[in-house]
């Protein structure tokens, strides 16, 4: 069965940046899950995965317009140290959460004062053109309910 919309694909990842160094690998634990055609994964690795079939392995580049974004010079905040979330000590270069209106959000961590610190408010990998190998485990078709709540239930999925 191909890829197409309202097909769940579970697969196996390694990202790579420009350098070759891999920043992410799913293959130590579940496979990724996501609904086709929601736009629950970056847009380039949706695109890639289209028409494709369980067991393919392949890799593709995706440049930073259909992945992660551009770089913003203005995405640097202050905000108070209290609020990150993910250490007790904070270094710069660091990965921190914090909580915003739209939801958890992920910061890189530029400077830390006394009780507030300089956080960048791009995504760790905006401005990269990063490298997927991905390895189809699986395609489904997806129940109604998982089309109705625009993503997928279950291991490697969404859990309410």
């Amino acid at each position: 069965m191909p890829v197409e919309k309202n097909q769940v694909v579970l697969f196996h990842y390694s990202v790579s940046d420009e350098q070759g160094k891999e920043v992410e690998n799913s293959r130590s634990g579940e496979p990724n899950a996501y609904l086709h055609g929601h736009g629950g994964i970056i847009r380039g690795l949706e695109e890639a995965l289209e028409g494709r079939e369980a067991g393919d392995t392949f890799s593709v580049t995706v440049s930073p317009d259909k992945a992660y974004g551009a770089r913003r010079q203005d995405a640097v905040q202050r905000v108070p140290i209290k609020h990150l979330m993910g250490a007790k000590r904070w270094k710069p270069g660091m990965i921190a959460q914090v909580q915003t209106e739209q939801g958890p959000r992920h910061v890189v961590v530029v400077k830390v004062g006394h009780k507030f610190a300089d956080v960048d408010t791009n995504h760790p990998m905006a401005g990269k053109t990063l490298t997927f190998d991905i390895e189809i485990i699986e395609v489904r078709a997806a129940d109604a309910d998982e089309i109705a709540h625009g993503h997928v239930h279950g291991p490697g999925g969404h859990h309410h």
